[in-house]
């Protein structure tokens, strides 16, 4: 039979010490790198320029560093993790840790969910909102996909991203990290590639760089051309890269009168996201 450990006058601040070390610990199956760079979190907060709107979703707010920044900005603020510990020392230590970020007009809600899976519309109705966040990196491109669905309602969305994946997103025609998320993306958004982060600003430390970007939507997002029809080639066409689209896009029933068109003889990342629209449309309209 056990004995019983006596108490001594150190336990009652045995949750101190815990959050002295981390009020979090990072689980690598959710893969969980927290932000530790004050500084960076700052910057990152203020790529939302949030000026036309209030409502913001920040997905993996781990401890929180990010967090108190974005309700310094007096965002409606939802922060949406899947990790239980993270969202009870969200809910419970956080708020009195940072007081003096819930002093202003925001409002602040933790929600235990996945985003991927989430219905957004009983957050903010039909109201516009950003997005933001140190994503995930082994979901961060299907959260931009899923942005994608969403786009009427984000004006904005910036964020953490392993940086050769950032890169991709934003390159432009005739890189070659330009591919399917660069043209995807940027037939409904402005990409920008802001400024790159070092593992070392982590804990764990990841073991690439990263990279943050803000997204803005077009004024004009509408696509002139069939949307399902659009990632179909988008897709066909890059995953044979190497290729010219003639040899590309062969799966595609095409009249031998438009595979004459000279785009046929270009590859995939010769052509700009306007390039795409008009082969697609060009596609749509072909007659056999």
């Amino acid at each position: 039979m056990g004995t019983k450990r006596k108490k001594n006058k150190g336990d009652k601040y045995a949750h101190k010490k815990q959050y002295e070390k981390g009020p979090v610990k990072a689980k690598k199956y959710l893969g969980q790198h927290f932000l530790k760079d004050e500084d960076i979190a700052r910057q990152i907060a203020e790529t939302l320029l949030q000026q036309d709107y209030k409502n913001v979703i920040e997905i993996g707010p781990g401890t929180g560093v990010l967090t108190k920044y974005l309700l310094l900005r007096d965002s409606n603020l939802v922060a949406m993790d899947l990790d239980t510990e993270s969202i009870t020392y969200l809910n419970e230590n956080f708020p009195l840790e940072h007081p003096k970020a819930f002093e202003g007009d925001g409002t602040f809600k933790v929600i235990e969910a996945d985003f991927l899976n989430y219905d957004t519309s009983t957050l903010f109705g039909d109201e516009q909102f950003g997005i933001t966040g140190n994503f995930p990196y082994n979901i961060s491109t299907q959260i931009v996909f899923k942005m994608l669905t969403l786009r009427t309602q984000i004006p904005e969305f910036s964020g953490m991203f392993q940086k050769e994946v950032a890169q991709r997103i934003c390159s432009p025609e005739g890189s070659k990290a330009y591919g399917i998320l660069s043209v995807l993306v940027q037939a409904f958004y402005e990409a920008e590639y802001l400024f790159t982060v070092e593992p070392d600003v982590f804990d764990p430390p990841p073991k690439v760089q990263s990279g943050v970007l803000r997204l803005t939507r077009k004024a004009n997002f509408e696509l002139s051309c069939d949307e399902q029809l659009l990632y179909r080639v988008v897709k066909t066409a890059f995953n044979q890269r190497r290729k010219t689209l003639r040899n590309s896009l062969k799966t595609f029933t095409l009249s031998d009168k438009l595979r004459e068109d000279t785009i046929f003889d270009l590859r995939p990342e010769q052509l700009a996201v306007d390039d795409f629209i008009a082969l697609t449309n060009k596609i749509a309209d072909d007659t056999l």
